[in-house]
């Protein structure tokens, strides 16, 4: 797994099997069954989280919360990966590398 998300990789970010999420009044909170940790994601952050939840490009990503919401492309690609490189972190997504060898 790619440690850093970078524009110059290809790769794909999927959610992780080894949670639980739901949905409540447009945010969703996700439990990981491994630590028993609750974490929120807002409005953006759950339109995030429900898009991936087949695996998808961070370009994909974009274009998708582009066309939902009104905002910058360059801040949305910030916070994209902001958020994916959090996600990561915790374990709660898994980042596969797209590029052939």
């Amino acid at each position: 797994m790619p440690t850093k998300l970078s524009s110059s990789e290809s790769f794909s970010v999927v959610a992780s099997k080894e949670q639980i999420c739901s949905e409540l009044q447009g945010e969703v909170v996700i439990l990981d069954i491994k630590t028993g940790a609750y974490y929120g994601l807002n409005e953006v952050g759950a339109s995030i989280w429900n898009y991936i939840q087949s695996p998808k490009t961070v370009e994909e990503i974009q274009e998708a919360i582009l066309a939902e919401y009104e905002i910058e492309a360059e801040v949305c690609k910030r916070d994209i990966s902001a958020l994916l490189k959090d996600l990561a972190a915790k374990g709660l997504i898994e980042i596969k590398n797209d590029t052939p060898a």
